[in-house]
């Protein structure tokens, strides 16, 4: 209801025919999703299709949601290309507020909305908003002026008027504001830095700080500038090398200064949304494309842009420009997905199938089979690295490709595997790329999967029930 106000004669008739409209035009786009892009991560280029959308956009996203939200174990595949289109239309909202944000005077911009604007950038699938955010703060200096009025009940922080930007002069009134900020923050609700895990993506995103209250310097710094900010006291930042760190000036303000893929990929859009002409970043983009393999074509309009840039740089710019086109042109002659038989000889020592849930031997590890090779099909520094010279049957036995618990994608050979006797599902972000349903033995491939291992799902299900028959055995 928040699309539509109380007093607006609205056709409700109509609005429940475009929503009807925009929920088929939604399931025909995911469905297609799967068939156009499973050779390939979704290229940025790919949703051009639903930026074209001749219906409100809350519709989509509410057709979305509804098929995100669809109980039970099948539709994996159309929830895995839900959640990247929602992901995608979501961030190019979020990135117009940023846009948005950053256009305003500097002395106007609240460092608690950039970092919310950051979190929800990285996560836009998480209910993140400024308000419940701010609301959090809020209760935390509420507790800084309970512990300040102990201290000084007529501290002027304690009784700011109504609309009021709040400034303390005072040095000694600054002080114990800050004094009352640190038994809050550190002694009563044990805000810590994270110096076990510093590099752990959780201590950036501003509600997981308030949630975990633990942090790293910089989203610690915006915390406690924003509440000092909030009783009057102004302190600057200030970016050390290596350090984010904040300035008390103790007195008149000083001048301020400005000075896993997908984060990585995350990372580098907010930063060229701020700095659009940064040639290193810029570079660091392409490549990114580059070893991907998606979305050649931008590749080639930053190169582009780097060249006019500076003309310096076309020594790189000239090596990723020809193996882009190389890249495009490989594209363009491929005919089709391999098809793998199990029926012929050189696959007869395949002993497992797609969808099988299995457990490593030596590492423990649970994971489901999408993939295999009749031997080892990775180049020799990998094989010297993986120490798989060391294995009984070395590179030359059958090796599969799995999806594991832990989020991360394995080549693991056969003799390491075995059936698990006790198999659940899979919590893997791709598992809706290779899998329509999980039927509580084992998954069941999607149509792209089984093009490409069309023998392989009857021998899933016999194998199952063998496993089965031989434990009750």
């Amino acid at each position: 209801m928040k699309y539509y106000s109380q007093t607006d004669n609205v056709n409700w008739l109509k609005e429940y025919k475009a929503r009807h409209n925009a929920g088929l035009e939604t399931r025909r786009i995911v469905a297609s999703f799967s068939k156009r892009f499973f050779s390939e991560h979704v290229p940025c280029d790919g949703f051009s299709d639903i930026e074209t959308l001749g219906c409100p956009g809350h519709f989509f996203e509410d057709e979305l949601m509804s098929i995100l939200n669809m109980e039970g174990r099948k539709c994996l595949t159309w929830k895995y290309y839900a959640k990247k289109i929602l992901y995608f239309l979501r961030q190019q909202n979020i990135l117009k507020n940023l846009k948005a944000y950053l256009e305003q005077p500097g002395d106007q911009l609240s460092f608690l909305e950039g970092a919310v604007l950051i979190d929800q950038y990285c996560n836009p699938l998480s209910d993140i908003c400024l308000t419940s955010v701010q609301a959090q703060v809020d209760d935390i200096t509420d507790k800084v002026r309970k512990v300040l009025r102990t201290k000084n009940p007529r501290h002027p922080s304690l009784a700011p008027k109504a609309g009021e930007v709040l400034i303390v002069s005072d040095v000694e009134f600054q002080r114990q504001v800050l004094d009352a900020m640190n038994c809050v923050l550190y002694e009563q609700l044990k805000y810590k830095g994270n110096e076990m895990d510093y590099y752990n993506s959780l201590n950036s995103f501003i509600h997981q700080v308030l949630i975990r209250r633990t942090g790293i310097p910089i989203s610690l710094s915006v915390l406690y500038l924003t509440i000092a900010r909030q009783l009057g006291v102004r302190l600057e930042p200030v970016n050390f090398p290596s350090h984010f760190l904040l300035r008390w000036c103790q007195g008149k303000e000083g001048e301020s200064t400005d000075q896993s893929y997908q984060l990585l990929r995350d990372s580098l859009d907010l930063y060229l949304a701020m700095y659009p002409d940064n040639v290193q970043h810029l570079m660091l983009q392409a490549r990114l494309y580059f070893h991907l393999g998606i979305w050649p074509e931008k590749v080639l309009d930053i190169l582009q842009h780097v060249q006019a840039l500076d003309p310096s740089q076309h020594g790189a710019v000239g090596y990723l420009v020809q193996h882009t086109l190389e890249h495009i042109d490989r594209r363009k002659e491929e005919v089709g997905p391999e098809v793998k038989h199990r029926s012929d000889e050189k696959h007869k020592d395949i002993c497992f199938s797609i969808g099988l849930i299995m457990k490593h031997k030596r590492y423990g590890y649970n994971c489901v089979i999408y993939g295999w090779d009749p031997s080892c099909m990775m180049g020799q520094e990998w094989i010297r690295n993986m120490n798989v010279h060391s294995l009984p049957h070395g590179p030359h036995q059958p090796f599969y490709n799995v999806l594991v618990e832990d989020g991360s994608c394995r080549y693991a050979a056969q003799e390491n595997l075995e059936y698990n006797l006790e198999p659940h599902e899979i919590p893997h972000p791709d598992i809706g790329r290779y899998f329509a349903e999980f039927t509580g033995t084992h998954y069941l491939a999607n149509a792209e999967l089984e093009i490409r291992y069309p023998e392989d799902l009857e021998l899933s299900c016999a194998t199952v029930q063998k496993i089965y028959s031989t434990v009750k055995e």
